[in-house]
């Protein structure tokens, strides 16, 4: 079964029309994309959109075979008008099955804001899933276990949307997951490729078709990742949405809980806030057990807290300790951790602040902690695939 997808953006497309934002600006090109719709075996066409005939022959492609013309939401705007020669265009009742006499079988899955998502099953048994923009499916415990080998999706906009077919299991290893109703978010090229690779899924231009069940082309989810950053950088929002596609995410926060401090009683109610209902937290410094156990992707925000607990720990704010064996014991506590990031089977995801660029700290422990936190991160780094430097909001790869 193939799939020529006709178009791979946001139903106003990309660019939007009159939108003077930096990604409508720089969307052109291969970047620039029409409202979502998709052509399977040249016989069943999803979402009919404006010049719909004229994207398929562009991608060498004709409707004339199209058997059957499926919804999944409604248009906004003008009614499209249906070319000649095709059926007119319908939705399916969700939770109904409809046989193609092309030997295609569609099923209609409730979503969650309106729309209605397609399960298409091939003549060779090949499965592909369809959800509409802004939507995610409603319901899966009634999906009997399937496993698709395609999912287009809107991972952008709703990552919550892959979290869950992931966590019901309709997601495999070997799914290829496509992102598809692109909208202005995300600016195109390198930035949209780095988050999709994070989510384990992909984009490709308007008029590209697509066979499925061939999963060479699916991206490696990265197993380490460690995400530097200034205060208020944006590093944590950074390290979050690397998993918002994850619904089995321990949430590992070092910082505890601080009697009294009404402005970190704040700071920690809006990271709870931003984080997906479904992932749990730990409070621990504990780190070494975490990575040596199997488990769900760990977010651990922060390692400079971390490393706080661990100087108290070894006495290294004073000197005479420091000199007498805490320095030691510290290098032993950062290697053990080292080592455990190396060894870790399980997706891993850390924050760490990034203070050698900013001012001298004006005491010798502030000198001591920016020194051992800039070797912390450079040892972590080390033992990751990918290594990201959050400035301004703006993510710079640094490795990977």
């Amino acid at each position: 079964m193939d799939v020529t997808l006709l178009g791979t953006g946001a139903p106003a497309g990309l660019p939007r029309p009159d939108c003077p934002c930096a990604v409508c600006a720089t969307a052109l090109g291969p970047d620039a994309r029409a409202a979502t719709a998709l052509l399977v075996d040249g016989a069943l066409l999803i979402d009919l959109t404006p010049g719909a005939a004229f994207a398929a022959a562009r991608a060498g492609r004709s409707l004339a075979g199209v058997r059957q013309v499926l919804l999944s939401h409604p248009h906004d705007g003008p009614a499209v008008e249906v070319p000649a020669g095709l059926p007119r265009p319908g939705r399916v009742p969700d939770g109904q099955e409809l046989a193609l006499l092309t030997g295609h079988r569609v099923r209609a899955l409730a979503m969650d804001a309106g729309g209605t998502g397609y399960a298409v099953t091939g003549p060779d048994g090949q499965r592909l899933l369809y959800v509409p923009p802004g939507s995610a499916p409603a319901g899966l415990e009634e999906s009997g276990g399937v496993v698709y080998d395609m999912v287009v999706a809107d991972v952008v906009g709703r990552p919550d949307a892959l979290a869950r077919l992931r966590a019901a299991g309709a997601v495999g290893p070997t799914t290829d997951v496509v992102a598809v109703h692109l909208d202005h978010e995300v600016p195109p090229g390198a930035e949209l490729r780095r988050r999709l690779t994070a989510a384990g899924a992909r984009a490709v231009p308007d008029g590209t078709t697509l066979v499925v069940g061939v999963y060479e082309d699916v991206p490696d989810v990265p197993r380490r990742t460690l995400v530097l950053g200034g205060a208020r950088s944006g590093k944590s929002v950074e390290a979050e949405r690397r998993l918002a596609a994850f619904a089995d995410v321990l949430y590992v926060a070092t910082g505890g809980t601080r009697d009294e401090d009404s402005e970190w009683a704040a700071r920690v109610a809006a990271h709870r806030e931003r984080r997906p209902g479904s992932w749990r937290t730990a409070e621990t410094c504990d780190l070494v057990p975490l990575l040596q156990a199997d488990g769900a992707p760990l977010l651990i925000d922060c390692l400079s807290l971390w490393l706080t607990d661990a100087m108290d720990s070894v006495g290294a704010w004073d000197d005479a300790v420091w000199a007498d064996g805490g320095e030691r014991a510290l290098r032993e506590r950062v290697r053990e951790l080292t080592g455990a990031v190396r060894s870790a089977r399980r997706t891993v995801v850390a924050v760490s602040n990034e203070v050698g660029s900013g001012i001298v700290p004006a005491t010798a422990s502030g000198r001591r902690y920016r020194d051992e936190l800039g070797r912390l991160n450079a040892a972590f780094a080390g033992e990751c695939e990918h290594v990201l430097l959050v400035v301004a909001g703006q993510a710079v790869v640094l490795r990977g």
